[in-house]
């Protein structure tokens, strides 16, 4: 290497080591590796490809070294990879027999060769240190919300900005109905920030049920405070969610802190949602009371629950039980994945009649 470029060197390997947090003696490590690799193609000749090489920067001038290893050997069979004593001695009397004499090698033009390869290292070190830089910072976002910006769209799929690198939403995480518009912000939930060849992979999502909770402890200082938990969700993007939500505090009303002054704070989530529909329930330790609750909007006149079958047999009013089923069923499939049990639902006048037809058996 030129003395120029070697000073150049060594301040690009000292910036490194202080910009990105790479070990000094790997990186110095990884380039004398580099450089064996180099010397052997374009200086040792075809039946000497084998032989054993060792390069050595200096750490603090950059100069570059290169030694051929061979043992020390009575008699040599192979000059490759063997040395007599008598040579070994003439370049450093502390040779014994079986030691490794190092003799340098180092080719006149090897500076050139040497300036490349670790130019390369360098290089790549750079790309992954800084992906993995990024692959830390990602890692304590996992499961957590970020904002983002579409930039576009492509076979179904909408990337995102996110700053340092893009995301893919892909099409099973787009809500139905949600058009992406270029340069539009988005509030995404990251699923999973994984490693892979070409760098950190980024997963976000906008039908995760998990969306809605983190919006919920962004607009809910209750929540974010831990005074009101949220207990469960049950999450159909783009039409319904529901949340069961409990306080910790007797003077703190769940649904009231979740909801907010004059409804702003749901308003604020259901405006990010697009219009998704949310219904906030308060979560009780009574199943009865839980299924009840989850069923909401409808009013429940009685529950009648099956511990071991985890199923419960819930009785309306005969005006309630369309609302109470909900269209397609949603409101009672919603209510079954909130509360994790089996409900089966009956009009107040279904359920006397079948109470009459066992009673006449």
């Amino acid at each position: 290497m030129s003395t120029g470029f070697k000073e150049e060197f060594i301040d690009a390997v000292k910036q490194l080591v202080v910009e990105k947090g790479i070990s000094e003696e790997m990186l110095f490590t990884t380039i004398e590796d580099a450089l064996v690799a180099a010397y052997k193609k374009n200086f040792a000749k075809s039946h000497a490809k084998e032989q054993n090489v060792r390069v050595w920067v200096n750490r603090d001038t950059g100069e570059t070294h290169v030694y051929s290893l061979k043992e020390v050997v009575e008699e040599v069979y192979d000059d490759v990879i063997e040395i007599s004593l008598e040579d070994a001695r003439e370049i450093s009397a502390k040779y014994n027999l079986e030691d490794i004499a190092e003799i340098e090698v180092t080719p006149r033009d090897f500076g050139r060769v040497a300036a490349q390869a670790a130019k390369q290292v360098v290089i790549q070190r750079i790309k992954e240190a800084e992906r993995t830089l990024i692959y830390n910072e990602f890692i304590t976002k996992e499961f957590d919300i970020i904002t983002g910006i579409v930039l576009r769209k492509d076979r179904g799929n909408v990337f995102i900005d996110l700053g340092k690198l893009e995301a893919v939403l892909g099409p099973n995480e787009q809500m139905p109905g949600e058009s992406y518009i270029f340069n539009e912000k988005l509030k995404l939930y990251i699923v999973e920030v994984k490693k892979s060849s070409k760098g950190p992979q980024i997963v976000v999502s906008r039908t995760h049920p998990g969306l809605v909770k983190r919006l919920f402890e962004l607009e809910v200082p209750e929540i974010y405070s831990g005074i009101v938990e949220i207990k469960s969700i049950a999450r159909e993007a783009g039409s319904r969610t529901k949340i069961a939500v409990w306080s910790n505090d007797e003077e703190v009303d769940p649904m009231g802190a979740c909801v907010g002054p004059k409804g702003i704070r749901v308003q604020n989530i259901v405006n990010e949602l697009r219009n998704e529909k949310i219904d906030i329930i308060k979560w009780s330790k009574l199943p009865e009371e839980y299924i009840a609750h989850a069923l909401s909007p409808a009013k429940v006149l009685s529950v009648d629950v099956d511990e071991d079958g985890k199923s419960a047999k819930v009785v309306v009013d005969d005006n309630q039980l369309s609302l109470a089923i909900g269209k397609e069923g949603q409101n009672v499939r919603l209510a079954a994945r909130l509360t994790g049990w089996k409900i089966d639902i009956k009009s107040k006048s279904q359920a006397e009649s079948l109470q009459n037809e066992e009673s006449n058996l």
